[in-house]
């Protein structure tokens, strides 16, 4: 029972990232490259991953299948997005900077 609770709690974790309410706080606060990061981790992470495991299941071992509840559940976007979201800030100003330079 207490594996079911942790499992719901982690789902509705998942969730409350990508409800409206989470999404325009953090657009008015951050601004739209972060929303797409999020956004698209989340498909990545939710979609992509369980995607890679069935297909590892089915033709190299079928113990990969084990990876598909796992992808729903565990979250790595506290890990992933501030990398992801630190590398957008370091490309954006070497762009800007560029633009700079040229003018």
């Amino acid at each position: 029972m207490k594996f079911l609770k942790w499992v719901k709690h982690r789902i509705a974790h998942k969730l409350e990232h990508v409800s409206f309410k989470s999404i325009k706080k953090t657009f008015k606060e951050h601004g739209l490259a972060l929303v797409v990061i999020i956004i698209v981790w989340e498909i990545v992470e939710d979609i992509l991953f369980p995607v890679l495991f069935f297909g590892l299941g089915k033709f190299v071992h079928p113990v990969f299948y084990s990876g598909i509840p796992v992808a729903w559940v565990l979250c790595l976007h506290w890990l992933a997005v501030p990398l992801i979201w630190r590398w957008w800030i370091k490309i954006a100003n070497k762009k800007e900077k560029e633009d700079e330079q040229i003018s």
